[in-house]
């Protein structure tokens, strides 16, 4: 059984493998993908017929190819959405779990093959015996999402502390049971990623955001991201609003709903330079050494019902172009998004919106093929 929504439209590349170069590959920057051309008027269509509203940053070789901006960060203020735009990210924050992750087992602090209950303690024996650290990465636990129990989002409008929000959470949890073997089937699992994060709490001392914060935000010069809270996220004119569609067609604001603050499964903020930051830290190695950069990015196991697509330790492995790519992308009410990087080609695509899950993947898609097959697109 496989629950993919944000992720399956995803690509990037993993750096040491060899691929069949195209002329952007060699290079030369397609017309199609450059200001004014038929990515950017693609996407100032959609803008204008208020399909999309956010922005988007295409670098080639870490220089800026594309940077537009569309659209109201707050409508009711008339700010629109600008270059320094703080967006939620929905899931594409378990990239920086992942990355957490690795950094503890780069420093010895636990192992990939680590059980939960190694970590965790007061979890059932179906849990903490049997699934591991790899399974809550690849999405192979089998422990599904706490956002759908009984009653969770009327439990969590009363959580009003960080504490609240994880030790919350962690509980939900804890009375799940795998709906499978673990190793043996795959389901997207925002409740894998919350462990995780618990995980890395445990194994380093800090807690999960400030660990994030001193070892993944900072390092890599990403000054404006950060797990800002419900308070802030309504105060800060620098965030976007989250706009959810309504039955009606109309988008309403719902920055006072969901969680007080985001956890190791989504919802981290940030800006499109920063997500570029974070991947050229990544794949330049400054965030991991070599060899667990590529353990990290390396696919592990191919997808059901695809031939083209593989799990790595967060990310999603796929070939479009028969460039093997790699990347993540995230969706909820009121954020869509997605970071795509190709190191073979030095591209990387960030695009972030304040709309609804899948806004940006049509735009998304489109960069991807231009990237990858620019004669075809």
């Amino acid at each position: 059984m496989t629950t993919r929504r944000s992720m399956l439209a995803l690509a990037g590349a993993v750096p040491f493998v060899a691929c069949s170069a195209s002329p952007a590959q060699h290079g030369r920057i397609p017309d199609d993908l450059k200001p004014g051309g038929a990515l950017d008027r693609f996407i100032a269509e959609r803008a204008a017929a208020d399909a999309f509203s956010g922005t988007v940053l295409l670098t080639h070789r870490g220089r800026p190819v594309l940077h537009r901006w569309h659209g109201m960060a707050n409508k009711q203020l008339s700010i629109p959405n600008g270059p320094d735009t703080i967006f939620a990210l929905a899931s594409v924050t378990k990239l920086f779990t992942s990355v957490a992750i690795a950094q503890l087992a780069q420093r010895r602090r636990l192992s990939f093959q680590d059980k939960v209950g190694a970590h965790l303690p007061s979890f059932p024996a179906e849990t903490a015996d049997r699934v591991t650290i790899h399974h809550l990465l690849t999405h192979s636990s089998g422990l599904g999402d706490h956002h759908q129990s009984p009653g969770f989002w009327e439990q969590a409008a009363t959580w009003t502390t960080v504490e609240q929000v994880m030790s919350g959470i962690t509980g939900i949890i804890r009375e799940m049971r795998p709906a499978f073997v673990p190793g043996s089937a795959s389901q997207y699992s925002n409740s894998g990623f919350h462990l995780l994060g618990e995980i890395v709490a445990a194994a380093s001392g800090q807690s999960y955001y400030d660990y994030v914060r001193d070892n993944i935000f900072r390092p890599a010069g990403m000054a404006s991201t950060g797990f800002y809270t419900r308070p802030q996220r309504r105060d800060d004119p620098r965030i976007a609003r989250p706009y959810a569609k309504q039955p009606s067609g109309d988008r309403v604001d719902i920055v006072d709903r969901g969680l007080f603050i985001g956890t190791p499964a989504g919802d981290a903020l940030s800006t499109c330079a920063d997500m570029q930051r974070f991947a050229a830290a990544l794949l330049g190695e400054r965030l991991l050494d070599r060899s667990h950069t590529r353990i990290m990015l390396a696919p592990k196991f191919p997808l059901p019902a695809s031939f083209t697509a593989f799990q790595a330790y967060g990310p999603i492995a796929a070939f479009p172009g028969g460039q093997l790519t790699l990347g993540h992308g995230g969706g909820s009410p009121g954020a869509s998004t997605t970071l795509d990087t190709f190191p073979d080609s030095e591209w990387n695509v960030v695009m972030l919106s304040n709309y609804e899950m899948g806004t940006v993947q049509p735009p998304a898609a489109m960069a991807r093929r231009l990237i990858t097959s620019p004669t075809k697109a």
